[in-house]
């Protein structure tokens, strides 16, 4: 029986056996229900609508129905779906994707129209519980999630000069910004980088400035600088 402190999770998860794994690792946490385990992204699509989870956790891939997916993206164009049929922000089903692609482009594709309620994994986090669960935490009160290794394989790919010019981040803020896409406070990215958390402000502060987003604790306006560092490579 669900019990209010419980999350209504519809997962979504073409191979069978990952599907029940998952299904019985989210239940095992005691915080979430598991009210639909699906195969397709037609029936996701049917069971978000009928069902109205707080959250959908969606493999990026799985069989549909071409005519409302493309080949490959058929989790992510499920996600859009399932956002755009939303009536507001209290009426809107939170979206974790999983996925096997560390390419940023995938991530940009699931926040294309916003980052709020959204959340991108690489799959390897479902072995890690606490992991996925603050994901569906984050998405079901509007927060947003990219996957670390995601900015971290861009961020590798672009390099890191030693001496950037004032529109670039410095190595510092690339460092406090991979912290922001791994979901941490202010608080916590000082602990991570032993740094005070007024210097992390500041860090912050100059990241909004430069990426020219509004200064905002809010967790979706922290992922929107990652995407637009990400946009801008």
């Amino acid at each position: 029986m669900t019990t209010p402190a419980e999350l209504r999770i519809v997962l979504a998860e073409d191979h069978y056996l990952v599907r029940e794994g998952t299904r019985q690792l989210l239940e095992s946490s005691g915080e979430i229900s598991v009210v639909a385990a699906v195969g397709t992204a037609d029936e996701l699509l049917d069971a978000a609508r009928r069902l109205r989870p707080d959250v959908v956790v969606t493999d990026i891939r799985m069989p549909g129905s071409a005519e409302i997916v493309r080949p490959g993206m058929e989790g992510i164009d499920a996600a859009h779906r399932i956002r755009a049929a939303s009536h507001g922000p209290d009426d809107a089903i939170g979206i974790v994707v999983l996925s096997q692609f560390s390419d940023a482009m995938f991530a940009l594709d699931l926040f294309k129209d916003g980052t709020e309620g959204r959340a991108y994994l690489l799959k390897d986090r479902v072995g890690d519980l606490d992991e996925l669960l603050g994901a569906i935490r984050s998405v079901s009160a509007g927060g947003s999630v990219i996957d670390p290794k995601v900015v971290e394989g861009l961020l590798a790919k672009r390099g890191v000069r030693d001496s950037p010019p004032p529109a670039e981040l410095t190595p510092r803020e690339l460092d406090v910004l991979r912290e922001m896409a791994h979901g941490l406070s202010n608080g916590g990215i000082a602990r991570a980088l032993h740094l005070s958390v007024s210097a992390i402000e500041k860090h912050v502060n100059s990241i909004f400035m430069k990426l020219a987003l509004e200064n905002s604790p809010d967790t979706h306006r922290r992922v929107a600088a990652v995407i637009a560092y990400l946009n801008s490579a």
